[in-house]
């Protein structure tokens, strides 16, 4: 008998109808399916393109040098997740200002970070919060943590971003969204389910390479009836309501705003930020921060590479003047970056 795995790419292979795009936003999925030699499997009329579900890549050079400036300026100790330590500012990583005796932490989870302000009185702590749904309620879990502890050093400089208006934004650059499993497993599927009304179709998958053909394989088939459409082929994951106590958190302490976008600008309430009452632990609030204008390297291509409109392959400094070691910008930098995938796996 034909298991599912081996139907879906039966389509795959089989499809000969007009051009589609679809658009992976999530970039584990990007690194899975060339992992898995997936994208072996399309014909010449099924193109996988990268969006911007990568949360360092698409945060803005600004955002590095906020952090830099309060590393060097204000002298805080600044915690954050792994990736974000080699990204490129305007002038300065903060791996360059953590070279130069400044304090940089690498943690697991914001809780760390405010473990860390609570055995460091003596150090102002502030925690990176970047990332979509996925992780805002773990940043505000610090902060409400840090509030319940009394805690005066610690602040959270907020990145935080929600998908469905980058969604809107590039709706006219694809065809069919892939969506994120992790951020559709916290949101659930009814917001996705709405952008149908509006023109946009997606399935959400996971991570299996099973699981992986097959929303690719929906995707085809659907795109054929010629009609919006949404489908869940991550239902063991992913439900209707999703994670309600999740996002009942984030909206008791954030609020939306108006946030910059690496490659797609400044997009209206896409952003998150902490509500007045949970002022004393937003940091630019906290140190009284200038406004910072990030100055992108203008040969860095990334921004056209998270909108779909050129590859990574496509740009002069890939795999040349930008490899892993020697990031030029953020998508070769994280491990969910597009450009670090093309570079890992080739173009496949």
């Amino acid at each position: 008998m034909e298991s599912a795995k081996e139907k879906a790419i039966k389509i795959i292979r089989s499809y000969d109808g007009p051009k589609i795009r679809i658009m992976e936003v999530c970039g584990t999925h990007t690194h899975e399916i060339f992992r898995q030699g997936i994208r072996k499997l399309l014909p010449e009329n099924v193109e996988l393109i990268s969006g911007p579900g990568c949360p360092v890549c698409v945060t803005p050079v600004g955002y590095i040098d906020e952090a830099v400036y309060l590393a060097e300026e204000k002298g805080v100790t600044i915690t954050t997740f792994g990736d974000l330590v080699r990204v490129p500012g305007s002038r300065s990583s903060l791996a360059d200002v953590r070279s130069r005796g400044s304090k940089v932490k690498i943690v697991y989870t914001p809780l760390d970070a405010v473990t860390y302000a609570k055995n460091h009185p003596e150090e102002e702590v502030v925690f990176l919060s970047v990332g979509f749904e996925t992780t805002t309620p773990s940043a505000c879990l610090a902060v409400e943590q840090a509030a319940a502890e009394g805690l005066k050093n610690f602040s959270i400089l907020t990145a935080n971003k929600t998908m469905p208006s980058a969604y809107r934004m590039l709706k006219d650059s694809v065809d069919v969204y892939f969506y994120p499993g992790h951020v559709t497993a916290v949101t659930g599927t009814g917001l996705v389910k709405s952008l149908v009304d509006e023109g946009i179709s997606g399935v959400c998958g996971g991570f299996t390479a099973s699981e992986l053909v097959t929303a690719i394989a929906v995707a085809i088939k659907k795109f054929q009836e010629g009609k919006p459409f949404f489908v869940n082929c991550y239902p063991r994951v992913v439900t209707e309501e999703g994670a309600p106590e999740a996002m009942a958190l984030v909206d008791k302490m954030m609020e939306p705003c108006d946030t910059e976008w690496r490659g797609l600008g400044m997009i209206p309430q896409s952003g998150m930020k902490l509500r007045e009452e949970y002022a004393a632990y937003d940091a630019r609030k906290h140190f009284n921060m200038p406004l910072i204008e990030g100055k992108p390297n203008r040969a860095c291509r990334c921004g056209e590479v998270l909108q779909g409109i050129c590859r990574p392959v496509d740009c002069p400094c890939f795999g040349k003047a930008c490899i892993p070691e020697h990031p030029v910008g953020a998508c070769m930098v994280s491990n969910e970056g597009a450009c670090s995938a093309y570079y890992t796996y080739g173009d496949i």
